[in-house]
């Protein structure tokens, strides 16, 4: 039994859900309007002020869809109403980021700078060394946070390079002379 699935998703003020065809779910809030396409085998149901998602029989892909369709409603409505952020660290002597109209320039020890436009629906800011993106979808943000971090890993040995902040990077020891 799918505990998540089952869990009816309150609406707070602000919010209007659409129930289009073919299992397409609109939301809309005051941070902006989401649109994503849902499984066809399970039934959607808008009551009052709640969202409810009930699947045709106990099989174990119906179970599985039932909570990934429930999760997937309930991020787009906290998306519309509190949106999502990210925030990335950077560490290491000479790397830094600034931000140029909508671009993320990132100097990373390359023999050039990293330019980075950002996506639709997705702002970047820099303070200092740390760079956050937000936004009010929650893949697109973690994506475009994933994609900024690939250009320079967190190394093992001194820890230099782009990590999420809060992010433990576990350390080795260098070499000693023996």
């Amino acid at each position: 039994m799918s505990r998540i699935g089952l869990k009816p998703i309150e609406l707070p003020e602000g919010v209007e859900v659409n129930l289009l065809d073919e299992n397409v779910v609109e939301i809309k809030g005051p941070k902006g309007t989401l649109k994503q396409k849902m499984v066809q085998e399970l039934t959607i149901k808008k009551e009052e002020s709640s969202i409810i998602v009930e699947r045709p029989s106990d099989s174990r892909q119906h179970k599985s869809l039932h909570g990934l369709t429930r999760s997937l409603i309930d991020s787009m409505v906290e998306g519309v109403t509190q949106g999502y952020t990210k925030k990335l660290e950077i560490v290491g002597v000479g790397y830094k980021a600034e931000k140029k109209g909508n671009k993320l320039v990132l100097n990373l020890g390359y023999s050039h700078p990293v330019e980075m436009e950002d996506p639709n629906g997705i702002e970047t800011s820099v303070e200092k060394n740390i760079i956050t993106v937000t936004g009010i979808d929650k893949q697109k943000v973690g994506n475009y946070a994933a994609v900024i971090r690939d250009w320079r890993k967190p190394e093992p040995y001194k820890g230099k390079g782009i990590k999420y902040e809060g992010e433990h990077i576990r350390r080795k020891a260098g070499k000693t002379a023996g």
